[in-house]
């Protein structure tokens, strides 16, 4: 396995992943024009020419907001995430960003417990946050070395 940048080759197989863990997914065009910022970093996991998962942060000053984060359904639960995730920090710690923040599904049990290991804190709610279906948006922080 592959931790890289994402390039704009590497869209069609992101949106694939994307359409299938998401009901209101990020289109083709949205991931281009997050990809081109300058204040945004974009990796992907890849292995044998195939994306396994992506992730990206956007940054301001000191700070990173995770975007998104995805694995392939079929390669969830073996670590990749974590992996994925992991590397992201350490890539957002090297150019000086020191505290990250992300939202995620208050039922998502499994992502939460994912960046709870990674060092994040829970510090706010968003109330229906989330549609398809309805749902608030756990807030969580992670401040950095």
């Amino acid at each position: 396995m592959t931790f890289r940048e994402m390039t704009v080759e590497d869209l069609e197989q992101v949106v694939e992943i994307e359409n299938r863990l998401f009901s209101d997914p990020w289109t083709k065009e949205g991931f281009f024009t997050f990809l081109t910022k300058e204040n945004t970093m974009f990796f992907v996991i890849e292995e044998k020419e195939k994306i396994l998962a992506y992730c990206s942060m956007q940054t301001v000053l000191d700070e990173g907001d995770i975007l998104n984060v995805a694995v392939s359904p079929d390669r969830q639960r073996e670590g990749i995430g974590y992996f994925l995730v992991d590397s992201m920090l350490k890539m957002a710690e090297m150019i000086g960003i020191h505290i990250v923040h992300l939202e995620v599904r208050e039922g998502n049990g499994t992502a939460k417990r994912l960046y709870e290991r990674l060092g994040f804190k829970e510090d706010g709610l968003r109330k229906n946050y989330y549609t398809d279906p309805t749902e608030n948006a756990v807030l969580m922080t992670k401040m950095q070395e």
